[in-house]
């Protein structure tokens, strides 16, 4: 079966193809937005390097485990099948990797969200010539990748290519935007759109969705379909600063807070701890428990060290609240009230630094950065604060509301509740 690049490739990827051919590059970033087919081009490319060197084997990264069978893996499923040569390898689900029959060679497939499983590779014969970062801005910073990547190409003196797709956060202040722009040898950014596909590889659902959204929201249409970083102006929090927190600064923390909101199958189970210093208006997030499908129990195994202050939570959960009590966890419910989050959001942004160690805490990293206010018909900015991606910001305001409700606010009276 004779399949041609053409038919896989988008246009915008011919030029890269043949650089890549030339093994001229030592990383590749592919920035881009919904549909672009980024991730069909970094698949393609692996196997046919693969293919090419029978001594290749290549990693494959997500931020965490329940990410990688739906997306990574299954991409490499369907690109094989459409090149027509998925009956040369065996995939595996358990463990999860993929083997070329010809030559035992494999593609591994990793999750980033526990040091140990990065350093653990059997791969039989060969060497690790490929690294793929997929969805590259979640991972915590520059220093982790340079971490998995410095144990995962040590050894012979081989040629290695590092792959880092993503689609940009909105704020430029993100560390993966950032890096993007500095300059270093050996490093190739491509920028692809929806709009270098072949429409038909889409489907007139997707183009729909694109051109309504265009119509009535160009901010997060540039942002979702094009890719680009539309945050400037928008962002809620202008004081945030992502920086390693060390330990030696942990130990004179004294008045540590922790807060807590809770969530399962869809919204992620959050826990903060932060140390707030009151006369600087400084705000530390140093230590953070973050997942979906996290038990009350598997919280309590995972915080019980961190049970020497008390734990604000989400009060719109007293039956989680009473299970956690009952292991022993000192914890209360939040005493929310009307106004509570406007208030709260207002607080975090009235202080003088909100510092995020974003390897310890890479939700809230995350979430603090990228918050923005929303615009509606006609770029129209809205007043409210949005109800989404904000799971840690919540975790921080419970965890704050004892020092919220002490401090003094005139002209204007504490909103009720509080």
């Amino acid at each position: 079966m004779n399949v041609k690049l053409t038919s896989l490739i988008a246009p915008s990827f011919y030029k890269l193809h043949g650089e890549l051919k030339q093994d001229i590059f030592d990383e590749v970033w592919l920035k881009g937005g919904r549909g672009s087919t980024k991730s069909t081009f970094v698949s393609v490319q692996i196997l046919l390097g693969m293919i090419k060197d029978i001594e290749a084997n290549a990693v494959i990264f997500r931020r965490y485990q329940n990410e990688l069978r739906d997306t990574v893996f299954g991409q490499f499923e369907w690109t094989a099948s459409k090149m027509g040569i998925a009956h040369l390898f065996k995939f595996q689900v358990s463990p999860m990797q993929i083997i070329y029959c010809p030559t035992a060679q494999k593609i591994v497939f990793k999750a980033a969200d526990n040091p140990k499983k990065t350093r653990s590779f059997n791969l039989g014969r060969g060497y690790i010539k490929y690294a793929w970062f997929e969805e590259l801005d979640q991972f915590t910073g520059a220093d982790e990748i340079r971490n998995i990547l410095q144990s995962l190409f040590r050894g012979e003196n081989k040629k290695r290519i590092s792959f880092y797709s993503y689609n940009p956060p909105r704020s430029g202040r993100s560390w993966v935007n950032q890096g993007a722009k500095e300059p270093k040898t050996g490093r190739r950014v491509h920028h692809s759109t929806y709009l270098d596909v072949p429409p038909e590889w889409l489907g007139e659902r997707f183009l729909a969705d694109a051109e309504h959204l265009k119509r009535v929201n160009e901010a997060a249409y540039r942002h979702e379909y094009l890719g680009e970083e539309v945050g400037t102006g928008l962002e809620v929090f202008t004081n945030v600063e992502l920086r390693k927190i060390a330990d030696e600064e942990i130990t004179v923390f004294d008045h540590i807070r922790q807060g807590l909101d809770f969530g399962y199958a869809v919204d992620p189970l959050v826990f903060e701890r932060m140390y707030y210093d009151r006369m600087r208006r400084r705000l530390y997030l140093f230590a953070e428990t973050h997942g979906l499908n996290l038990f009350n129990r598997q919280l309590w195994e995972k915080t019980q060290r961190y049970n020497d202050v008390w734990t604000i939570a989400d009060s719109a959960e007293p039956k989680s609240i009473a299970e956690l009590r009952s292991y022993g966890m000192k914890i209360k419910g939040a005493k929310k009230g009307p106004g509570s989050l406007e208030f709260g959001i207002k607080f975090l942004q009235d202080l003088e630094a909100i510092i995020i160690d974003p390897e310890r805490c890479p939700l809230a990293a995350r979430e603090f950065i990228n918050y923005s206010l929303e615009t509606g018909y006609g770029g129209i900015v809205k007043s409210q604060f949005p109800d989404k991606d904000n799971h840690s910001i919540d975790s921080v305001r419970y965890g704050l509301e004892d020092d919220m409700i002490n401090i003094k606010r005139s002209p204007v009276e504490k909103p009720s509740g509080w």
